[in-house]
């Protein structure tokens, strides 16, 4: 049965008064979580963990609790284990998560209801935030900058050799599993069972010596690891449909659903190969998988300096004045930056009420239409510098000092993305999946503005 809180302990409370003071901003984002209509929101999400989850079974871990502490975990950039023992470990921490003298629960409760929150329950959440940030005067949504970044995925550097070695790695010893689920009257021969990953990972070892400096050896090693990688598949495809007609219990069904989730990424896999290392095809990035376990992640090319390919997601972000960031967007592959500018503009309004008197952005975003919509929308300073040649009008237009100023103040959102990568941990994602990719930029994202809100009040109340 959900629970929504504990008791108050005020006997908790007390000695927490009497001997420990709670950190100014801690204690600015500690009132900020009693919104009740931001604990509603994750309610939500939680009572659809069961269908009866509101109504039967033993009292679960506090909603109330279960937010706090997922609040802490990214506030200081702890995974689910230390979360657990730096809240079991602390009076300050057990007062702000509302634990008192209860068991913290530990980390596999927390990481089972985290992936409860859904991505659109983190956007509404950001929203309920941003408005408490106008209320309390922090923002005013005034002024409006816009800009992109990668959120890499947790993978290694990808090649086509470690894409297969991977593939059989997992498809075998997912085999191997099989083979004590299922019983001896299936009828499958030992053969299928062959456990190939030696030989997968000695051959893409030898395939990666010799491929820069002998390339015929080293396609003739790309070869066997192909082969190798295809009969691992087709042994999969046999025991998966072994274990479809014949088994139904839950081991079984646990590995069918991997071998369902891997076995068409592999072939993906062979196919990529076959057609970049045998037949010189240069294969379109989107066309790609660079990760069997992260297969959404996308090959990002920025140009930057000492990184030209990114590997994981775009994400654009807004952010208004008072350093409230109000929307994020997870976007498929390398997508055009001119995109992003109507969708910024649609959600500024809806927060705000009205469009922002200055409007900001990079040069990729340029366009007369952006510029057009903008100023049909009751934009007063359209900042969007135009890359190549200028007439001289334009260029007159760029030289003047409201645009000089705003294009200094734009600059900020630079900064703006390296905190969140430096102390909020955009830079690399460590959640599993799409969905959790999702959950980490929104909670990240999240946990920086209730800082940023906590900060602002406690420098205008000092």
């Amino acid at each position: 049965m959900l629970q929504d809180r504990y008791e108050k302990d005020k006997f908790f409370e007390t000695i927490i008064k009497l001997t420990i003071e709670m950190d100014p901003v801690l204690a600015q984002i500690d009132e900020l979580l009693d919104d009740e209509e931001l604990y509603q929101l994750i309610r939500n999400d939680f009572t659809k963990r069961f269908p009866l989850t509101e109504v039967t079974g033993r009292k679960s871990t506090p909603v109330e609790v279960v937010l706090r502490m997922l609040t802490i975990k990214q506030l200081y950039g702890l995974s689910y284990e230390q979360t657990e023992y730096q809240v079991r470990d602390s009076l300050v921490l057990r007062q702000f998560c509302r634990v008192y003298f209860n068991d913290v629960p530990d980390d596999t409760t927390l990481i089972r209801w985290a992936n409860l929150v859904k991505a659109e329950t983190l956007v509404a959440f950001n929203q309920q935030v941003t408005k408490i940030a106008t209320r309390l005067k922090v923002t005013r949504g005034r002024k409006l900058r816009t800009d992109g970044t990668v959120v890499e995925t947790n993978i290694h550097a990808p090649s086509d050799s470690h894409l297969l070695e991977d593939s059989v790695r997992v498809i075998g010893r997912t085999l191997q599993r099989a083979k004590q689920v299922m019983s001896k009257q299936t009828g499958l021969a030992d053969k299928v069972f062959r456990n190939r990953i030696r030989s997968a990972r000695k051959t893409a070892r030898q395939v990666r010596r010799l491929i820069a400096r002998q390339k015929e050896a080293g396609q003739q090693a790309y070869r066997k690891l192909v082969k190798i990688t295809k009969q691992t598949v087709d042994q999969a495809k046999q025991v998966l449909e072994t274990l479809a007609a014949e088994l139904s219990d839950d081991p079984a069904q646990g590995l069918m659903k991997t071998l369902e989730t891997f076995i068409p990424r592999a072939e993906r896999v062979i196919d990529q190969t076959t057609r970049r290392v045998f037949q010189d095809e240069k294969v379109p990035a989107d066309e790609k998988i660079v990760s069997i376990f992260e297969p959404h992640t996308a090959i990002i090319r920025r140009g930057k300096a000492g990184k030209p390919v990114e590997y994981g997601r775009k994400v654009w972000l807004d952010e208004v004045e008072g350093g409230i960031v109000t929307r994020w967007e997870v976007l498929d592959g390398n997508s055009s930056d001119k995109l992003q500018w109507v969708p910024s503009l649609d959600t500024h309004q809806q927060l705000f009420g009205k469009p922002p008197a200055q409007a900001s952005a990079d040069r990729g975003v340029f366009s007369t239409d952006n510029e057009t919509e903008a100023k049909s929308r009751g934009v007063k300073r359209v900042v969007l510098p135009k890359p190549g040649k200028k007439s001289e009008q334009r260029r007159q237009l760029e030289k003047q000092l409201w645009f000089q100023r705003a294009r200094k103040w734009h600059a900020g959102v630079e900064g703006r993305i390296s905190v969140l990568k430096r102390r909020f941990h955009l830079d690399r994602c460590l959640n599993q999946g799409q969905d959790g990719f999702h959950r980490w930029v929104g909670w990240g994202v999240i946990a920086h503005n209730l800082r940023k809100i906590g900060s602002t009040m406690v420098a205008k109340s000092g």
